[in-house]
């Protein structure tokens, strides 16, 4: 047997008894429109339950007969859109089906189960016939019972069921299992309705997706509709009912008044009821209602929050209108009671009438916090920003902690391994002839034993509870970082290096800020979402006025960076401390400054390296190492080029003296020392990379190879104690070149780079330097004849102090443009700038062969004469311009006289010089004529 469901809805008598025959089916004509009600002569057919067979077909008279299936066949689909295909049932299952009526969906009244049903593949082109809506028997009504079932089940059991009988039959079952917990919606219909109504119930349909069911009842003549109503729910108050899922609210009972629509669509009830007013006959006019009688027909269902009714420019047909529920019960209970409801003329229907025509409808959501929130950004951009901000912090904030400590101890390097050290010291025979770092090591030993006195000061200052910096600076290559690293921290744990060089150098914030994060072992870092930030908040910014704050600036992540880092040092600091000792009642900051010889140390190189335009991360990093000293949490070592590096650290602590520790170049007798222990090294090595059967020819090879020492101190004295320029004449003398030879080739390649940054390309190469092509010229062409040169003396010379280049004119800033790009370096005295020399002793030899070029020489001479040149006019024009203005007076002062002539003989001297340097240029331009 295929379980179905069909609706009858009844003619005007009723069926005397059970038939079980079937009249023909007659020819049909097409309807009207869609939805008319098919009407086919038959003989009346009812059937009683029998065991599990559960039927329920309802009387109607001998002319009409109306069915409806409100289920599906899986393996025969159900023509939904078309009609509803009926088929006669048989003597037996099988037999040959024959079309008995079709009938678009939307009857009243339940049938359970037919014999014999089947449904073609293909929907059946029957005829149609149309007719008008059938009344209901007078005796024969139903009603809708709610609260029978979950309301929110629909949700859960979106699947696609058979029949609602399926649920049915299962809580039948769970009510049996269970003890009688009340969830046979037949059991609860019967505990709702009391025994001494007068009414006997003949068909239920249960409504899964409504939440309750359609009782079909029968009643005497003499019985009013409205009386049985008003007494079921007298009884339901009463007596109330309350299902297990819902022990606050009883079940209710409603009349059904109009014709409700029976289907399975997934259309969810909704608290809003779209009611579209249509006519009571296919094509008839209808009339709008009003909300007043809407809500006198639908106030009785529940409680009405808002009646909207249809704008009144709209063209839309039908008209409508949208009642808006307080609950979703109620606007079930509505809909159900009163869908195909026909409006009379008393009601305001029209003469004609208007009939109903009830649909679910998704209420739009008012969305008033969302509302309020798109419409406030200027407060709410920046509180989510502010949220974001802090969701990272305590998400990332601690593992980029542990990993900035794991970088400051080394947790994660190789060399710090015990099995590592432990395979290293075993094996230390076999690899100690493919080690070549001892014995580069062992070359520096005569270099640090001349700086032993400040190699020892340095470490006396890491013992000592001190709150300023240590500072060691040097010219470029005079070792500062080896001397620190190598010697002065050997052995010591817990150092932080930052290099500032590749942080400064890097290109635009986001490289800034990764080399940063790189340096201190600062991770994860999101640097790449910096500038999309930045868009974002560019874009908000544009609409609504505010900034939205996603985006950092670049001051404001480096301190987030130098912060974290602060913590893990403390932590480090304090990882030492045995808290059960005797340091166990000190406070942390009392530890720390009892204890200064397990402070961690913080070694900041190339500080000031390339200070133009990067005041900001130096500022950043002075401020942050002055906050460690201070705080005992530290010592901070800087190892900087720049001899005015008191400036920049003078912001960060104005009230401390700093530890200084010069590096100054290596005297003769050392850097000849250093050469001479690298030239034996060298020697060394080869002699255990020969082998013994080679003698021979290691001693033809050393002879040939042997450099010749006779000229090394002359070379040295050209090259200085530079220690990276002593280490290339080393490397030259390896591989066979004489001394001298060796001193030519490197002096030829300084002046080439000298040149090329300096003379030719400084003027496009360099961005945003403070010095001139002239005033390069001016040193260079000094010290070549000169040891030394006077600060201030080269400070009042016109070059310098009357410079016409753009950004050159302050002499002090070109200068030390020029000591930063290591033309020159200043020595102090007293803090105060004194002297300057070449920026490595070999420039002053460089410098000389560069004099020595008559060309380079015309050129440059040139143009720095050109430069005076145009110095003198600006002050003869300006002497003109007041001579002008005091000529102008109508009658000449006595006490002018002094000034006019003040002004002739200036303007005579400026004269003077342009004449003498037009001859100087005009035999210039002739030395360039004549030479290549």
């Amino acid at each position: 047997m295929l379980p179905t469901r069909a609706l009858l809805r009844s003619g005007t008598r009723p069926a005397p008894r059970l038939q079980m025959r079937w009249g023909p089916p007659r020819p049909f004509t097409q309807p009207q429109r869609h939805g008319a009600i098919v009407r086919a002569a038959s003989k009346v057919w009812e059937s009683t339950v029998t065991g599990e067979e559960k039927s329920g077909h309802i009387a109607t008279s001998e002319s009409e007969s109306i069915l409806f299936f409100d289920s599906k066949i899986p393996d025969h689909p159900f023509p939904r859109q078309g009609c509803s295909c009926v088929l006669p049932r048989t003597s037996r299952p099988g037999f040959g089906p024959y079309p008995l009526l079709i009938y678009p969906p939307g009857i009243e009244y339940h049938i359970d189960a037919l014999y014999c049903l089947h449904f073609p593949r293909q929907p059946l082109p029957l005829p149609y016939s149309h007719s008008r809506s059938c009344p209901q028997h007078p005796t024969t009504l139903v009603l809708l019972i709610q609260y029978l079932f979950p309301l929110k089940l629909t949700y859960l059991l979106r699947r696609s069921w058979q029949s609602d009988r399926d649920l049915t039959d299962l809580l039948k079952r769970f009510d049996s299992s269970g003890g009688g917990l009340g969830t046979d919606p037949i059991n609860l219909v019967k505990r709702a309705i009391p025994s001494d109504l007068p009414i006997k119930v003949t068909e239920i349909l249960p409504r899964l997706k409504d939440g309750g069911a359609f009782v079909k009842f029968s009643h005497g003549s003499d019985v009013v509709p409205r009386d049985i109503e008003t007494s079921l729910a007298r009884s339901l108050e009463k007596h109330p009912l309350r299902p297990w899922f819902n022990p606050f609210r009883g079940v209710q009972a409603g009349l059904v008044k109009g014709v409700p629509w029976l289907e399975d669509l997934y259309r969810f009830p909704k608290s809003r009821v779209k009611v579209e007013f249509t006519g009571k006959d296919a094509g008839g006019e209808a009339v709008e209602l009003s909300q007043e009688t809407l809500y006198s027909l639908f106030r009785r269902y529940g409680k009405i929050a808002e009646i909207t009714s249809q704008p009144s420019d709209s063209k839309i047909l039908p008209k409508y209108a949208y009642i808006d529920f307080a609950r979703v019960r109620d606007a079930i209970m509505a809909r159900n009671c009163l869908h195909g409801f026909l409006v009379d003329e008393g009601l305001g229907g029209g003469k004609i009438g208007t009939r109903l025509r009830l649909s679910y409808e998704q209420k739009v959501k008012p969305h008033n916090i969302w509302n309020w929130l798109t419409s406030h950004p200027r407060v709410v951009i920046p509180v989510v920003a502010a949220l974001l901000a802090a969701i990272t912090v305590a998400i990332f904030d601690p593992i980029r902690e542990f990993f900035v400590k794991a970088h400051i101890q080394h947790s994660f390097r190789l060399t710090n391994n015990k099995f590592y050290r432990w395979i290293k010291s075993q094996t230390s025979d076999i690899f100690s002839s493919f080690g070549h770092k001892k014995a580069d090591k062992a070359g520096f030993s005569a270099v640090w034993q001349h700086r032993r006195d400040l190699i020892e000061q340095i470490q006396t200052w890491l013992l000592e509870s001190s709150d300023t910096f240590i500072v060691v600076q040097g010219p470029r290559g005079s070792g500062k970082k080896e001397l620190v690293l190598d010697q002065s921290l050997k052995g010591r744990k817990n150092v932080l290096v930052i290099d500032c060089k590749p942080v400064i150098e890097a290109r635009g914030e986001s490289g800034t800020i990764k080399h940063l994060a790189a340096a201190v072992g600062y991770k994860p870092i999101f640097a790449f979402l910096n500038s999309m930030s930045s868009m974002i908040d560019l874009a908000v910014q544009s609409t609504t006025g505010v900034k939205a704050g996603f985006s950092e600036t670049l001051e404001s992540q480096v301190v987030k960076i130098l912060h974290t880092t602060a913590e893990a040092l403390k932590e480090v600091s304090l990882a030492g401390r045995d808290k059960d000792g005797k340091d166990g009642d000190l406070s942390d900051d009392a530890y720390l400054e009892a204890r200064p010889d397990k402070r961690a140390v913080v070694v900041i190189d190339n500080f000031l390296h390339k200070n133009e335009g990067s005041a900001l991360v130096y500022d950043k990093v002075a401020e942050w190492a002055a906050a460690m000293v201070q705080n005992n949490v530290a010592h901070v070592i800087f190892l900087t080029d720049d001899t005015s590096y008191s400036k920049s650290l003078s912001k960060a602590m104005p009230d401390r003296v700093f530890r200084q520790a010069a590096l100054g170049d290596l005297s003769l007798d050392v850097a000849k020392k250093f050469i001479i222990s690298r030239l034996e090294e060298d020697e060394i090595e080869k002699v255990r990379e020969q082998s013994k059967d080679a003698e021979e020819k290691k001693d033809k090879t050393e002879q040939h190879q042997k450099p010749d020492l006779s000229e090394l101190d002359s070379a040295i004295g050209i090259l200085g104690g530079r220690l990276t320029d002593l280490e290339y004449l080393a490397r030259r003398l390896k591989g066979g070149q004489s001394p001298q030879r060796a001193i030519e080739d490197i002096i030829n390649q300084s002046a080439t780079e000298i040149v090329k940054m300096y003379l030719l390309g400084g003027r496009d190469t360099v961005e945003g330097k403070k010095w001139s092509t002239e005033q390069a010229w001016y040193l260079i062409k000094a010290l070549a004849s000169h040891d030394a040169l006077r600060y201030n003396e080269v400070l009042l010379s016109d070059t310098f102090a009357s410079s016409t280049t753009p950004g050159a004119a302050n002499g002090e800033s070109a200068l030390e443009g020029l000591t930063n790009a290591e033309l020159v370096t200043v020595e102090t005295y007293n803090g105060r700038p004194q002297t300057i020399r070449p920026g490595k002793p070999m420039y002053q030899a460089a410098f000389s062969l560069l004099l020595d070029d008559r060309v380079l020489r015309a050129k440059m001479d040139l143009a720095l004469l050109k430069e005076l040149t145009k110095v003198e006019a600006k002050v003869i024009e300006k002497a003109e311009g007041e001579l002008a203005l005091l000529g102008s007076l109508p009658k000449q002062p006595a006490q002018t006289g002094s000034r006019v002539s003040y002004l002739l003989e200036k303007l005579e001297g400026s004269q003077v010089k342009i004449t003498k340097y037009e001859k100087e240029i005009a035999a210039l331009k002739t030395v360039l004529k004549h030479n290549y």
